[in-house]
């Protein structure tokens, strides 16, 4: 959509303001909530800094004006009835909450209070470094023969480690040579042998991703 026909798309409440979910860029984490008007929608399509619309103090604020934790613009999509957005942004200095948290939502329900059906069956195939790692994770648990998985995991950690500094070595070589198909490829022989010492050590994508926000 072209940016007069995304701003005219959207159907602002009684008050002029629509609700928008902020997206980081990176780590697909939301980040937080707030609210603009057609002003300050324009604003941030314009400037490709995020703008928004306080209700507490009924005016305009740019992202980090005051904090100096400013947000850009990377990507914005409406939904299908018009009455809220989604923006990805990059978040400068990984700080999105004026509590001084990473992103506003840092409370979370415990889980023995979560009501999960059918746990066992729940897929995850939107994020597929979680396809990964419960893959990874299945075969540790259940080895099958002919796996390549767990021939890394029977030949132990030294393996392991040795598959990733190689497959390290490999991309920085794909680099130099500038094919991107290639350089694909040899990421993702990476990602999976770096995958396994991770599971290996009880680490997850997720606990990596966490700690990116912090920084």
């Amino acid at each position: 959509m072209k940016r007069e026909e995304f701003i005219n798309s959207v159907k602002f409440d009684n008050n002029g303001l629509v609700v928008c979910v902020i997206q980081d860029y990176h780590a697909k984490k939301v980040r937080m909530v707030a609210y603009m008007n057609k002003e300050a929608l324009t604003k941030t399509l314009e400037t490709g800094q995020m703008t928004y619309f306080s209700r507490s103090r009924n005016k305009l604020w740019v992202k980090g004006e005051e904090s100096g934790y400013f947000q850009y613009l990377k990507g914005a999509s409406i939904d299908c009835d018009g009455d809220a957005l989604l923006f990805q942004v990059e978040q400068k200095g990984g700080i999105s909450c004026h509590t001084g948290n990473a992103v506003c939502f840092y409370r979370d329900l415990e889980e023995q209070n979560l009501v999960v059906l059918n746990r066992e069956k729940i897929k995850t195939s939107d994020n597929e470094f979680i396809n990964l790692e419960s893959t990874i994770a299945d075969r540790i648990k259940n080895p099958v023969e002919g796996s390549y998985t767990n021939y890394l995991i029977d030949k132990g950690e030294n393996k392991i480690l040795k598959k990733v500094g190689e497959e390290a070595s490999e991309v920085i070589i794909a680099c130099k040579d500038g094919k991107k198909q290639e350089i694909v490829g040899e990421i993702a022989d990476l990602i999976y042998h770096l995958t396994v010492e991770m599971q290996v050590k009880d680490i997850s994508w997720n606990d990596v991703i966490d700690e990116l926000l912090k920084r």
